[in-house]
């Protein structure tokens, strides 16, 4: 081992201490405990919100905002535990940490954790990683906000901070900023400047709903609220104003969930497209290591599908209707047959219509609101008891689980522009993508009971398919319909979008993104394709594959500036997973590693190099 006492710190900087800015120092740490070099290293995490948890996962928020992933699935460790501590690279799940942490209520490998009890977690680990660095690596965590960085002459970068020391010198800088928070877009600014206009209207952009002022002050008791999406964010608004407002959720002596008012509550009318809150995941009953092997939609697949397109058009990027689609379907009929004939009645299944499952009320009509809301809550009713079976022994939750399961599997096919840039926009984006969110995603089913509930009680009512959300001059209120149910039109002294921001580089506020995009130091990745086809640019942040460099607006790559998760959303797609799952090499693993191998490989090259006096007399 070369000696380094003394010697000038390696410098990294991770912004963002999120999940992904968590899993980046896990693995530092891991490799630096196993190094050969013994050169000072010093590590900045640093985070505007709260250093080890993030601002999404912040430890602060309401006990009501929930995961949707069972606590046994979630490992933020790159390996299980040993015998020893608990460590960088052997370390608990979600659910082991639970049932062995003082003070902390076990979960359960089959429970939902709230999101301040996961960043508790995430807490935890950064803790772990403090206590078991080697003593030539020390962590310094800033609770700060970075506004620039500068390329250094000599290499690597100056780090910009709007608090103490406000300027850092770094080797190495990572970007894992999370969630972004957008300007708004033409529909925004126009509800804006209506509220603005009429005296006690509100509208609130969408945003994690911790951070939404949804407290009296804004929506006092009594107050119509309309909201726009009926996806995971909205069961976080829907709780808020109703949990957080002091109403219980009661079981009856039937089973099902009633609502008992305290009277604070806000009268909700919600809406999307589909018109149809997002089911509920079936309950679980695979393993926390389960991990499903795909039949037809394979690496290989996709490989064959690639070189049969460049064969008969010189170009390799892929349809997806033509080249992906029947792949995935074959997968989930696969799964949908199978599970019925080991578990189900004995009937035969048709096929599954992924279309009609999330769009259940195209083309139909209502003649009122209560015809509509006694349709959907059959539907609604039905959907909790396929959740019932369980994502293995229930036929429809199974195969919808595959959606999940293969997400890997289609980024081979999506990512770094695999798709015609016209499939991708239309067939992949503008049509896969929101049946995929609201049939994959969905919450725990106790969420979808609540929901029921509340609807019966009164307190919510889904106005019905392709909601109609606009400002209304006349009453200086916004107003809320369905051109497919009769008498459904509602006025609202509020309204909020409950959709969480799509990442866009050129609408992000971020001080840090703008100055990087104006310097020229990242840029906008831009799908191509054949011929004189049009680029299209996506908002999203241009990088290499593994370990993701950092493209510059100049087209090179960045050596010492890398990108991870939600930023890098358009050139790879779902980048929002935040854990690994216990005991599997995942792909949450992998690029977490990747980027702590390309930081630490200096000093593995220089651990590796020879004196040049080795050998020599003097």
């Amino acid at each position: 081992m070369t000696s380094h006492s003394g010697s000038t710190p390696w410098t990294l900087v991770v912004i963002g201490t999120g999940p992904r800015g968590i899993s980046v120092l896990e693995r530092l740490a891991a490799r630096l405990a196993a190094g050969r070099s013994d050169r000072p290293v010093r590590i900045y995490a640093i985070d505007d919100v709260e250093v080890g948890a993030g601002r999404i996962w912040r430890t602060d928020q309401d006990d009501w905002y929930t995961m949707n992933t069972v606590a046994g699935q979630i490992t933020m460790y790159s390996g299980s535990p040993d015998a020893g501590p608990w460590r960088p690279g052997a370390g608990p799940s979600l659910d082991e940490w639970s049932r062995r942490h003082p003070g902390e209520k076990p979960l359960g490998p089959d429970g939902y954790a709230s999101r301040r009890t996961y960043g508790r977690y995430l807490r935890s680990v950064h803790r772990s990683i403090v206590d078991h660095l080697p003593e030539h690596v020390e962590l310094v965590g800033i609770r700060a906000r970075v506004s620039s960085l500068a390329a250094r002459p000599v290499g690597g970068w100056l780090v910009e901070l709007d608090e103490a020391p406000h300027l850092l010198a770094a080797d190495q800088v990572l970007l894992a900023t999370g969630h972004p928070t957008n300007t708004p877009d033409a529909f925004e600014q126009r509800m804006l400047d209506f509220a603005e206009r009429h005296g006690g209207t509100h509208y609130l952009c969408g945003d994690s709903a911790a951070d939404l002022d949804l407290g009296t002050g804004t929506i006092p008791p009594g107050t119509t609220v309309g909201i726009r999406g009926l996806g995971l964010s909205f069961y976080d608004v829907m709780l808020a104003l109703t949990v957080g407002r002091g109403g219980i959720f009661k079981r009856t002596a039937e089973g099902p969930p009633a609502y008992l008012a305290s009277g604070q509550e806000p009268r909700i009318v919600a809406g999307s497209r589909s018109g149809l809150p997002i089911p509920a995941r079936g309950v679980n009953q695979k393993a926390p290591d389960h991990a499903y092997r795909p039949r037809f939609l394979t690496k290989e697949a996709v490989e064959s599908a690639r070189r049969k397109r460049q064969e008969a058009t010189g170009n390799d990027q892929l349809s997806f209707a033509e080249d992906v689609l029947p792949l995935l379907m074959g997968e989930l009929n696969h799964v949908y047959e199978e599970v019925q004939a080991l578990h189900g009645d004995g009937s035969t299944l048709p096929p599954l219509d992924l279309d009609r499952l999330a769009r259940p009320f195209a083309g139909r009509t209502f003649a009122t609101p209560q015809v509509f809301t006694d349709h959907l809550l059959h539907l609604m009713r039905a959907d909790l008891a396929d959740a019932e079976l369980g994502n293995a022994n229930g036929p429809l939750k199974a195969a919808l689980d595959v959606l999940r399961d293969i997400r890997n599997v289609v980024r081979e096919a999506v990512d770094y522009g695999g798709l015609l840039p016209r499939s991708h926009e239309e067939e992949f984006a503008g049509a896969f993508l929101p049946v995929n969110a609201l049939l994959s995603a969905g919450p725990p089913a106790e969420r979808v009971e609540q929901l029921v509930a509340l609807i019966e009680a009164g307190v919510v009512e889904i106005a019905g398919p392709a909601t109609e959300f606009t400002a209304d001059e006349s009453t200086g209120l916004f107003r809320i319909t369905s051109p497919q149910v009769g008498g459904s039109g509602r006025y609202a002294e509020v309204l909020i979008d409950a959709r969480i921001p799509t990442p866009d580089l050129h609408r992000d506020t971020s001080e840090l993104t703008m100055s990087l995009l104006a310097d020229g130091v990242i840029s906008e990745y831009v799908r191509t394709g054949p011929g004189d086809s049009q680029p299209v640019g996506t908002g999203g942040l241009h990088v290499t594959r593994a370990p993701f460099h950092v493209i510059g607006a100049d087209g090179k790559a960045h050596e010492d500036l890398y990108a991870l998760g939600i930023p890098t959303e358009h050139t790879r797609w779902f980048t929002q997973v935040g854990s690994g799952k216990p005991g599997l090499n995942t792909l949450f693993r992998q690029d977490a590693d990747a980027i702590a191998e390309a930081m630490l490989r200096p000093l593995e090259d220089d651990a590796d190099a020879v004196p040049a006096c080795a050998g020599r007399v003097v």
